[in-house]
């Protein structure tokens, strides 16, 4: 197999789950480029009008659902519209997230249960349902979004570091029961990514200078530079395709290098 067909995804059916904007769109985006039929979820009618328009703009022909990634019965009912109206589900990409950020003994209950069902109970039920299909046609892929937190802790994020050190674990989870299949199950851990949610942080100050936390992420990071949603479109690409056919278990974090480094020396007063 020649090197540009093994990243085709011709005639691939690939949902995305949370795709209406961000990290999501992106890597919807890319597996449309290369080929696949794009669906779509979120979580209100805003959003899928805004995002059909965004694929429109894009070149991409994208079919979106809104309903909640956390109601199993939602997600069969999608599952078997899709396979009605395109086919089985090829490629599953598990994004929907959310994060509540606080110390974790001022978080209530209902708040942590809502970022572990958005961020890793989603992902099961997501899993669950296509997994049949794909063990019949002995082929799938599943992409889990996975994050630096699924590796380390940090302040006011305990709920979204224990639904993606979970999603880490279900990934591998997943590749080991599956593998027999010709099922391949990886994730993808990006970075700090420049998105609409994370623009505050990289606003400067009324001062001109730096906002402290985007100085600490740049200090961080040997690229030197946050991330941004295309990052995520090449390595998404490999791993819906063929050319990742060997490859399993795996989490491949895009984080310009951040979890390999210290990080630099404070100068010098």
């Amino acid at each position: 197999m020649e090197c540009k067909e093994m990243f085709s995804l011709e005639g691939k059916v690939a949902l995305v789950t949370g795709a209406s904007h961000g990290i999501g769109f992106a890597i919807a985006s890319a597996l449309g480029e290369a080929g696949a039929k794009v669906v779509f979820n979120c979580h209100s009618k805003e959003h899928l009008s805004k995002a059909l328009s965004q694929y429109r703009d894009e070149g991409i022909v994208a079919t979106g659902y809104v309903n909640d990634v956390t109601d199993e019965r939602q997600m069969h009912e999608m599952i078997e519209d899709i396979k009605r109206r395109f086919g089985a589900v090829d490629i599953l990409v598990n994004n929907a997230a959310t994060i509540k950020r606080l110390p974790m003994h001022e978080m209530s209950l209902e708040d942590w249960k809502k970022v572990i069902d958005t961020d890793l109970t989603s992902a099961f039920i997501m899993s669950k349902a296509v997994l049949p299909d794909m063990v019949e046609r002995r082929s799938g892929k599943i992409i889990n979004l996975c994050s630096m937190m699924s590796e380390l802790g940090r302040e006011t994020v305990s709920a979204y570091a224990a639904a993606k050190g979970g999603l880490k674990m279900l990934t591998r989870n997943i590749a080991s029961e599956y593998g027999k299949y010709n099922i391949q199950c990886n994730g993808i851990g990006p970075g700090y990514i420049a998105t609409s949610q994370t623009a505050p942080l990289l606003e400067r100050l009324p001062d001109g200078k730096r906002n402290p936390f985007d100085s600490f992420i740049l200090s961080k990071t040997p690229a030197g530079r946050w991330g941004t949603p295309d990052d995520l479109k090449g390595p998404a690409v490999f791993l819906a395709s063929s050319a990742s056919d060997f490859v399993n278990g795996h989490i491949l974090y895009v984080d310009g290098g951040i979890l390999a480094y210290l990080g630099r020396m404070p100068e010098s007063e």
